[in-house]
C-alpha cells in the first residue's frame, strides 16, 4: 500500500505463531504480507504476542526494530498511569465534554485516533462511540480494545463502554440514525501542529497514514448539526479556531485548549 502520494509503503508482518491472523489482516486491509526479519516496506503493521503494532523499518527511525513501536495499550503504561493518577474529572478533556458531579453525557469521539481521550472519558463512566476513518489506525485501536476486554477487571469494564466504528466521520454524522450523542469530541490533525494526543515518535509514523484533516470545517458543521448539547474541539493552544461559528467558551492548558460550542446545558 502506498501512502502520502507514494512516499511510503506499508505491509503486514507477524511473529511465529501469528501467521494466519496476519494473513487475514493483510487480506482485510488489502496490504502485502512480508517477513518481519526482511521487510521491503518502510512501515510494518506487525502482529505478535503483544498484539498489533506499527513500526518503521528504517534503522534510525523511531519504532525501528521493534524499539518504541506504536501500539494501543489500555492495560498498562501511560494509560494505566493516567487512569489512576491523571486527575479524574478534573482533567481538561473531562471538563470540556461536561463531566461533573453525577453528569456523564453520551459522547461521540469523531476523530478517535489511538483512543486515548475516549478511554479517559469512558474511564469516568461515559458511554463513548469512537469513529476512525483511517483503516490501519482503526485496526490498531480495535486490537487495543480487544486486549483490554480480555484483560478483565476495571479495564475490561471501561472498554465495554467504548464502541468503535470504522467509517468516514463526516458522512456518518450527516447520516446518523442511532441515538443522538449529547456531546461530540473532535481532535482534527492540521499541518501547522502536532496532534496533541501523539508524541513525536508517533507523529513520524502516523503522519503518512492520517494526513491532515483539511475537511475539519465540514466535520465541525456536521458535529454541530448532530450533537444535542455541545461540541468540544481539541486544539493546540495558539492554533486558530476551525472556520465556522465562533466557540462559546474555551478551556486552556499549557500546550492545548478546547474550543467549546454549547447548544444546551448538560444536567
Amino acid at each position: 500500500m502506498s501512502l502520502d502520494n507514494g512516499l511510503m509503503e506499508l505491509a503486514v508482518a507477524s511473529a511465529v505463531g501469528h501467521e494466519q491472523a496476519a494473513a487475514d489482516l493483510a487480506l482485510r486491509l488489502r496490504l502485502p504480507l512480508q517477513q518481519a526479519d526482511s521487510p521491503l516496506a518502510e512501515l510494518l503493521l506487525c502482529l505478535d504476542e503483544q498484539g498489533l503494532s506499527l513500526r518503521s523499518t528504517e534503522v534510525d527511525a523511531p519504532g525501528a526494530a521493534g524499539q518504541g513501536a506504536v501500539r494501543v495499550d489500555f492495560v498498562g503504561g501511560s494509560q494505566a498511569h493516567r487512569r489512576q493518577f491523571g486527575g479524574g474529572a478534573g482533567q481538561m478533556v473531562a471538563r470540556a465534554v461536561g463531566i461533573r458531579g453525577a453528569v456523564r453525557p453520551s459522547i461521540l469521539d469523531a476523530t478517535a485516533g489511538l483512543g486515548r481521550d475516549a478511554f479517559v472519558m469512558a474511564s469516568l463512566g461515559c458511554e463513548v462511540t469512537l469513529l476512525e476513518r483511517q483503516p490501519v489506525i482503526a485496526a490498531l485501536l480495535e486490537d487495543g480494545l480487544q486486549r483490554a476486554r480480555a484483560a478483565g477487571g476495571e479495564v475490561a469494564e471501561i472498554a465495554a463502554r467504548m464502541q468503535l466504528i470504522h467509517c468516514d466521520a463526516i458522512t456518518a454524522l450527516r447520516d446518523w440514525n442511532g441515538a443522538v450523542p449529547q456531546v461530540i469530541h473532535l481532535d482534527p490533525m492540521f499541518p501547522h501542529r502536532e496532534k496533541s494526543a501523539l508524541v513525536k515518535k508517533e507523529m513520524r509514523l502516523f503522519r503518512p497514514l492520517a494526513g491532515d484533516d483539511d475537511d475539519a470545517p465540514e466535520l465541525l458543521a456536521a458535529a454541530l448539526q448532530l450533537a444535542s448539547h455541545r461540541v468540544a474541539v481539541k486544539r493546540s493552544r495558539k492554533a486558530p479556531a476551525i472556520a465556522g461559528p465562533a466557540p462559546s467558551a474555551q478551556l486552556k492548558g499549557q500546550s492545548s485548549r478546547y474550543d467549546i460550542y454549547g447548544k444546551k446545558r448538560l444536567d
